[in-house]
């Protein structure tokens, strides 16, 4: 019974690893909103430190579809070069939760009078948890049922780094560096069945580049792409246009080269508070099944922690 458990746990695991290996981590449409999930480099560039929540439900309409909350704080330390942040995520996917926290610390240097550059390194954990009461299967005495929640927690960090400059940008980043292997079963059983997908976390690669083209007074317009790469899925891009006016009101649409072309909108309450809302457009065959992707955004930010900054 206990190998016969196994092998059902294993081919959840190896099925859960091809559905959503495109997405071991979670992705959002208004990347270029809150930068920061997807490079900590970017803490410290601005003096205030910034709060920001993101809340995604993906493919409304589908049972046990992707929901993903993450919350980052960041921003400069004093009157320093350096940038301090920090990251706590929740994504579901079916049976499967992920949990995690991480804290980063940035550098920032000039390479010219006008082009500054920034490394950062990020550490912490990520929790894996596997349900099995969640399982939609036939047979309720199955051994998978009986054996209680799945759970794995291991280290974690990313190395990054943030070339800009007032106008443009340039950054990437290497999310699960450690390559950390979840370890819910043991090196000698994935052997004895020559299987591979052991539950690692994959190392990922992201790259992010946009410019800030400032119209007039009133209009400034932000093109941007975010493109991302994890062995063996295929390479993603992510490009957006935003258009800002009077730096209160954005708006923007974005297209994802699997097909998907989201939509966004936001607003900027004072100099503190801002809100933000992208629809997503399925293209794909899934699209006959869902409705869409929904994603909300809510952000602070506190007060400058310099002088110099409040005399802008």
């Amino acid at each position: 019974m206990k190998i016969m458990k196994k092998i059902t746990i294993l081919i959840l695991l190896i099925s859960l690893v091809f559905f959503a290996q495109a997405q071991q981590l979670p992705q959002f449409t208004q990347y270029m909103i809150n930068d920061y999930v997807f490079n900590p480099a970017i803490a410290g560039i601005e003096s205030n430190y910034q709060m920001k929540s993101n809340i995604r439900n993906q493919w409304a309409g589908v049972n046990n579809a992707p929901r993903t909350t993450v919350l980052s704080v960041y921003g400069k330390y004093r009157e320093s070069n350096v940038g301090l942040g920090g990251v706590v995520f929740n994504d579901q996917v079916g049976p499967t939760s992920r949990n995690g926290v991480s804290l980063s610390y940035a550098y920032h240097f000039s390479l010219t009078e006008k082009i500054k550059m920034s490394l950062a390194l990020s550490g912490g954990f990520t929790q894996m948890r596997i349900d099995p009461t969640l399982l939609n299967v036939p047979d309720l005495d199955d051994p998978v049922m009986k054996g209680g929640t799945l759970e794995s927690s291991v280290p974690d960090a990313t190395f990054a780094f943030h070339l800009y400059t007032k106008d443009w940008y340039v950054g990437a980043s290497i999310p699960q560096l450690l390559n950390s292997n979840l370890g819910f079963f043991e090196d000698d059983y994935l052997d004895m069945y020559n299987l591979n997908p052991d539950g690692s976390l994959e190392r990922h690669y992201f790259a992010m580049a946009g410019y800030k083209w400032k119209v007039n007074y009133d209009y400034v317009v932000e093109p941007s792409v975010l493109i991302k790469s994890v062995t063996p899925a295929p390479t993603q891009a992510d490009i957006g246009v935003k258009v800002t006016y009077q730096n209160k009101l954005w708006a923007g649409t974005a297209y994802r080269t699997n097909g998907d072309i989201g939509v966004l909108l936001g607003y900027s309450i004072g100099d503190r508070y801002s809100i933000g809302y992208s629809y997503d457009v399925v293209t794909s065959g899934l699209g006959e099944y869902t409705s869409g992707s929904h994603e909300f955004m809510l952000g602070v930010r506190f007060a400058p922690s310099t002088e110099e900054e409040i005399m802008r």
